[in-house]
């Protein structure tokens, strides 16, 4: 939820975040006279409020008939602030609804447009090619035993999979290898629920136009999250942190669950859209004055992960209409992936600012001691999906795979993944 400070004070900001993410600019107008209605209902139950603790005053002093006459009117007036906390109740809720449509304001310098808009902010290492014919991932994981989409699919149906044998532990191995890495930038570990409560996944911005991609339990009225983000900004909610000494930082494991509702015929083959998969993310809660300079920090981070693993790959500034409500600026880190000769994303780091702590009450004390909503921020450190550049950079011509040094010790030592049978 966006500041209603800045709603009310310099609406052509709004305005103008509204108009490059390509969003409904009336929606600005909407949520101002919401605001006003809801303020001038809140204005007359307070005025009314404070009559009736004076008449209540007057009434207590009053005798005899004077105080007959006067209890009538302390009915009268009851009444009229009872139907002013009605309304002053409604018109908050008008509010919020108006409010909640808007998007977070994005960072100055994000680029306008869609999808396709993004700008590359860098690149690093050079894509791998091949004096042999590459296989995809999905080939060489059958052939290594350790991929299977077949029973996978049998299981579960489709965009599921087993990882078996080296692929259990390739996977298992990148999680602790970026386990390791985020404890030593001073992250706390945590394992994660994976089932919020609908106050929750509201709070980060996930039920908006993209809510048909959750998993939804209405037995239970609890949703399954596809990042352990929706639990770790759930986690302080309701609450004043201490960000004093310097961001407070997460690092969430969890099994994600995304309906790829709106992805039909897209990446079909193999683990690189799927429902089900394994992330380490971080998480941050920091004072709004260091957002951006710990946003360079989660991607720096990222790419140390990536360079370790020795994959080329592109940063990538994403454009304004591709970031989701929640996102004030957006960094994705894409890996080449041989095959497809192109980039796909393997991270994506997010500095929402203000607007997830605002609707989940996250805040801390500022020096003038009034409390204020904390930045909060998100990132990929490792995942499923990153097997697949993986696999597909390291394979030479039999088949076989060689493991990046720095993942061995993750692997039980292994330097080279043979297929089965060779």
């Amino acid at each position: 939820m966006i500041d209603p400070v800045l709603l009310r004070e310099n609406p052509d900001a709004v305005r103008r975040s509204q108009t490059v993410r390509g969003d409904d600019v009336t929606l600005v107008d909407a949520a101002i006279d919401a605001d006003s209605a809801r303020r001038a209902a809140l204005t007359l139950f307070e005025t009314l409020r404070a009559e009736q603790n004076v008449f209540s005053k007057k009434v207590g002093q009053a005798q005899g008939d004077e105080k007959k006459a006067l209890l009538a009117d302390v009915a009268e007036l009851a009444q009229r602030v009872k139907d002013a906390n009605a309304a002053a109740t409604e018109a908050e809720e008008a509010y919020v609804s108006a409010v909640s449509r808007l998007g977070n304001i994005v960072v100055e310098g994000v680029p306008a447009g869609g999808e396709e808009n993004f700008v590359t902010l860098r690149t690093h290492g050079t894509p791998a090619t091949f004096d042999f014919e590459a296989k995809d991932h999905v080939e060489l994981g059958e052939g290594l035993d350790a991929i299977d989409t077949v029973r996978g699919a049998k299981v579960s149906g489709a965009r599921f999979y087993f990882l078996k044998g080296v692929g259990a532990r390739l996977e298992l191995g990148l999680m602790n290898m970026a386990l390791d890495q985020a404890i030593a930038a001073g992250f706390t570990p945590l394992i994660t629920p994976t089932l919020v409560r609908p106050e929750i996944m509201n709070g980060t911005g996930f039920l908006g136009a993209h809510a048909d991609e959750i998993y939804y339990l209405p037995a239970d009225d609890l949703y399954l999250t596809g990042t352990s983000e929706v639990a770790l900004a759930g986690y302080h909610s309701d609450e004043i942190i201490d960000v004093s000494a310097g961001p407070v930082r997460y690092a969430g494991w969890s099994t994600c669950y995304r309906r790829e509702a709106g992805s039909s015929g897209k990446d079909t083959r193999g683990i690189i859209r799927v429902h089900q998969f394994n992330k380490l993310e971080m998480f941050v809660y920091a004072h709004p004055s260091e957002a951006e300079a710990e946003h360079d920090r989660l991607v720096a981070w990222q790419e140390a992960m990536l360079q370790k693993l020795g994959l080329a790959y592109r940063v990538i500034d994403v454009a304004a209409g591709d970031l989701g409500s929640s996102a004030a600026r957006k960094f994705d880190i894409e890996a080449w992936i041989p095959t497809q000769g192109a980039y796909r994303e393997l991270t994506s780091t997010s500095n929402c600012t203000t607007f997830q702590a605002r609707r989940l009450q996250t805040r801390f004390r500022a020096e003038s001691g009034k409390t204020e909503p904390v930045a909060t921020l998100n990132g990929t450190l490792a995942t499923t999906r990153w097997l697949v550049a993986l696999l597909e950079t390291h394979q030479q011509a039999d088949g076989s795979v060689v493991v990046p040094e720095a993942l061995r010790p993750y692997v039980g030592g292994l330097e080279i993944l043979t297929p089965i049978g060779a």
